[in-house]
């Protein structure tokens, strides 16, 4: 069986933020992995859906709960192009996911500014992944927008 990296992983979350962004949506995109294999795949849809909550880690989490048949994720991994924000942290944390890689900090609205103590004690933290790609997606998306 072949072992993706997470740059590869990422990329399939590079994916779904450009999608997102092909429907005015933020561009951030996620995906869960378990077994070395993606069981989850979401972006930002908080227009389309018009609910402020639907980000697309807590769409993911959503998602790959139902195919697990379990709420708790301690055997997977999120990779999420922007730095989780508050919210989407503490359902991480409740879903006690094993592992969190994210692409581009996001200084305004990101977790790390609060401390890491927001995350389950046993959930790993990895970030700058695709660091480069992933804030190009925020920055062409905001300037299109001003």
């Amino acid at each position: 069986m072949h072992i993706y990296s997470d740059e590869y992983f990422m990329k399939k979350a590079i994916e779904q933020a450009e999608m997102a962004m092909e429907q005015d949506e933020v561009p951030v995109g996620a995906v869960i992995v378990s077994n070395n294999q993606i069981i989850a795949k979401a972006h930002n849809q908080t227009e389309r859906l018009t609910d402020v909550t639907a980000h697309a880690e807590i769409i993911a989490i959503t998602a790959a709960s139902n195919y697990l048949g379990s709420k708790y994720l301690k055997d997977c991994t999120l990779y999420v192009t922007l730095e989780p924000c508050v919210m989407c942290v503490g359902a991480l944390a409740w879903a006690q996911i094993g592992k969190i890689v994210f692409g581009a900090e996001d200084t305004k609205s990101g977790f790390m500014q609060h401390g890491k103590e927001l995350l389950h004690p046993k959930t790993q933290l990895a970030y700058g992944v695709l660091q480069v790609e992933c804030s190009q997606l925020m920055k062409s998306f905001f300037k299109n927008k001003r």
